[in-house]
């Protein structure tokens, strides 16, 4: 029997039926390959969030009724890589736990492996959404009925039945933003214009998690468009995070307004730009445009911001090169300057 080194020797070890899922900045899938190459320090993390690796595991061992969902934060270092030793003592407690039997592992010790997460270090609770969306895609994926809030939120949002808009459950809206489809997306567009702004905000959390269709993508940036004239940057920002997924057409276009107008370029709208909209700052004009924004900002924590959009590998050679090339004279070169006294 080959000694078990990664989490992803573990799975393969144990015949788990497991799947994986990014926590960071998005839920999404996560291919084992991908964990496999970054355990073996092949490659960095793809979608790192303040340092860390953020990880969901969904997995069933044996003949385990219900599936275990682990969520762990993996340290990385400043290439992106994994710090080994926090998994390593992750995995030595884990094995001690089962027994070095993996046999045994694969029976009935899921009970044992569930209580690992109990003063874990890597272990961390994410946010209600997160959680939400996790619980949504997983159980999709899995051939899982959807949670019992999905039906009122279906009935709702469709206009065939007028509920209490309060009654609506986040469960129930990541459900639904999970299996979303092109006719249901279309609804939405149409729907969205009177949505209460309550439901709008938590279905925005929930979108930013998936692509989005262009017309929902225009229909969410109308109501962030109104959010924000009305003074209402909590909606106007969940907006902007919703559409993320969008096409880069059409979602560049609204970035690029957003960022010409330094009124709206405050701290919350910088953040949710770098968090969810940061493949759309991919762009040879946008990302210093948003450094400079960024810099310009004393609201805005540059450096971290700036350290954290480097740890995604497809920006890391823009954004050491936007700083690098910034003139003494201009906001990212004085802001720089700055972090130096």
């Amino acid at each position: 029997m080959q000694p078990i080194h990664t989490l992803h020797d573990f799975f393969v070890r144990t015949g788990a039926e497991v799947r994986a899922y990014h926590l960071g900045r998005r839920v999404e899938p996560c291919n084992l390959e991908v964990l496999e190459s970054f355990e073996a320090g092949n490659t960095p993390w793809p979608q790192p969030w303040q340092g860390q690796a953020r990880l969901g595991l969904v997995f069933r061992l044996g003949d385990a009724p219900d599936p275990l969902i682990w969520f762990l934060a993996l340290p990385i270092d400043e290439q992106g890589l994994l710090v080994p030793a926090p998994r390593d003592a992750f995995l030595q407690r884990l094995l001690e736990t089962l027994g070095r039997s993996v046999q045994h592992a694969g029976g009935k010790g899921d009970g044992r492996i569930d209580n690992l997460m109990q003063d874990n270090p890597l272990a961390y609770t994410p946010s209600l959404p997160f959680q939400a969306m996790l619980h949504a895609r997983a159980s999709h994926d899995m051939d899982m009925p959807a949670s019992p809030h999905l039906e009122p939120v279906e009935a709702y949002l469709s206009g065939q039945q007028a509920l209490d808009w309060q009654a609506l459950g986040l469960q129930g809206l990541a459900d639904y933003v999970v299996r979303l489809d092109d006719d249901t997306s279309q609804l939405l567009s149409a729907r969205l214009t009177d949505l209460p702004n309550e439901v709008l905000t938590s279905l925005c959390y929930c979108l930013e998690h998936r692509q989005v269709p262009d017309a929902l993508t225009r229909a969410l940036r109308h109501r962030g468009e109104r959010a924000a004239a009305e003074g209402d940057i909590e909606r106007f920002c969940a907006c902007v995070r919703a559409v993320s997924g969008g096409s880069p057409a059409l979602v560049g276009d609204w970035f690029d307004t957003l960022l010409a107008d330094p009124d709206a370029c405050g701290p919350d709208l910088l953040a949710a730009l770098a968090g969810r909209g940061w493949a759309h700052l991919e762009d040879a004009e946008r990302l210093p445009r948003f450094l400079a924004r960024l810099a310009e900002e004393p609201r805005a924590d540059f450096a971290a911001v700036a350290r954290d959009l480097a740890l995604i590998p497809r920006l890391r050679l823009p954004v050491l090169m936007a700083l690098r090339e910034a003139g003494p004279d201009t906001v990212i070169g004085q802001r720089l300057a700055g972090l130096g006294h």
